[in-house]
């Protein structure tokens, strides 16, 4: 049974001979009462101090749910994102030596096709030499047929010459 502070100041005694001295007893009776209502009062406060930090610790513990699974969300989607990164990475340079390795063959192709047309612009430049010299050869050779005949023709102008003077005396 629960007894309030009311109960406790509604509280009337027997009176039997030689008893308790009334007024002693009301007092401590009334005093009684009064802690009561304030351990009551307090109790109350109390309870519900209680439940405000019982839904403080419940709405703590959700909200610790909640940044616990985010954080792990968070960790999952950051190795997530750094293996992508890492393929994207892998596919960038793999990408790259394929280029080079292109570059480069395309490169050598080029010096190949480079050096064939130089080695033919060499046999070219021989031939075009020798065509030269062999044209400077012709012309030197009419030129010296032609100072012979030169020579020769005025060897017989000078004869016909000399002997056109001869000849008036005849």
């Amino acid at each position: 049974m629960k007894i309030t502070p009311l109960d406790i100041q509604q509280m009337v005694f027997q009176v039997k001979l030689r008893g308790y001295d009334r007024e002693e007893v009301n007092r401590f009776l009334e005093e009684i009462a009064q802690t009561v209502e304030y351990l009551n009062r307090d109790n109350a406060t109390l309870r519900d101090r209680i439940m405000t930090l019982e839904q403080q610790v419940s709405d703590l513990k959700r909200t610790e749910a909640t940044l616990s699974t985010t954080l792990i969300s968070a960790q999952s989607l950051a190795e997530d994102v750094k293996r992508s990164a890492q393929r994207d990475a892998e596919l960038i340079v793999k990408e790259a030596e394929l280029k080079a390795s292109e570059l480069f063959r395309q490169a050598r192709i080029e010096l190949g096709n480079t050096q064939r047309d130089l080695s033919v612009l060499q046999k070219q430049r021989l031939l075009t030499v020798e065509r030269m010299r062999a044209t400077l050869h012709t012309f030197e050779r009419m030129l010296d047929v032609e100072a012979s005949e030169a020579y020769q023709d005025h060897g017989v102008m000078h004869e016909e010459k000399l002997e056109g003077e001869s000849s008036p005396t005849r």
